[in-house]
């Protein structure tokens, strides 16, 4: 069994057509390829509300930084195929990037407000490649439903803001963030870490987890200057941003006085691992803060 594959908007909307005829619900879970259990997660949840999933893999050139990075970064699209069949995923879209944004393409699309600060103070115009890509995905797949990932908290805000603003019609849903079992969130970029670089980074994890506990306790957000600390001695390189911020909006906080998001991005190596935990006031110990407790 193979996941049919199409490159161009024309085959793609082709397959969208003949499923709407029939009334049927699609979802698309975009990807940059190099698929982990993570990904695969998404696909799971999108099968389970969606009677057609599209599955995109686009390594997109507009949301890097560094043409070092975008050299580096892993396309593994065989194996993305393989690791689909067995899910029962409906269609892989893996266009070009010379069909994505032809030689005269000239159009950004900025989304304000949660784009600034935390990754987007490091990473100037990603969050606009991001927004750009995902909203030609969006209009390209037509689809019902958008499944994006928790573990890149700042991208998944501003995902919806886009929404809302320009009035897609696309729900978009939200999951969980998938962990190896050391604790270490599951990225595409984990296979860059030599072995004693990944000994040490579910370090980043510990520490986040445990600020996460004080912070819900009443602590200041101040305790964060220690939690800096610890993740550098845990062989850290840099530590970009740990920062306390609402779960609705992304604006700062000082303490956790309503249900917020302990962020972080940093370096261990040549490699930027980002992750973050929900904070909810008065949590008790081990409680996770899910969409039912944060209402």
């Amino acid at each position: 069994m193979s996941v049919p594959i199409a490159r161009t908007v024309a085959e793609l909307r082709m397959a969208v057509a003949a499923w709407r005829q029939n009334g049927l619900k699609v979802a698309v879970v975009p990807t940059m390829g190099a698929l982990h259990e993570g990904h695969l997660s998404l696909v799971r949840a999108a099968l389970a509300k969606a009677d057609r999933v599209i599955v995109t893999l686009f390594v997109n050139p507009k949301q890097f930084n560094s043409a070092t990075d975008l050299a580096a970064y892993p396309r593994t699209e065989h194996d993305d195929a393989a690791r689909l069949a067995p899910l029962g995923a409906h269609l892989l879209y893996a266009p070009n990037a010379a069909d994505m944004y032809p030689e005269d393409f000239a159009t950004t699309i900025s989304v304000g407000g949660v784009s600034e600060g935390l990754c987007g103070a490091f990473r100037p115009g990603h969050f606009d490649g991001v927004a750009t890509v995902v909203a030609k995905l969006f209009l390209q797949t037509r689809a019902d439903l958008a499944f994006f990932g928790e573990k890149d908290f700042q991208q998944l805000h501003v995902v919806r803001r886009l929404v809302r603003d320009l009035d897609i019609p696309i729900e978009i849903v939200a999951c969980p963030t998938v962990r190896e079992a050391d604790g270490l969130a599951m990225s595409s970029r984990n296979v860059r870490l030599s072995a004693p670089q990944r000994l040490a980074a579910p370090r980043l994890a510990e520490v986040l987890s445990a600020s996460a506990e004080r912070l819900s306790a009443g602590l200041p957000a101040e305790l964060l200057a220690e939690a800096r600390q610890a993740i550098l001695a845990a062989g850290y390189d840099e530590v970009e941003c740990l920062e306390l911020r609402a779960d609705h909006d992304l604006s700062p906080l000082s303490a956790a006085d309503r249900p917020a998001r302990l962020i972080v991005a940093a370096w261990l190596g040549g490699t930027r691992l980002i992750d973050n935990v929900g904070v909810l006031p008065g949590r008790r110990k081990g409680q996770v803060l899910t969409a039912a407790n944060a209402a």
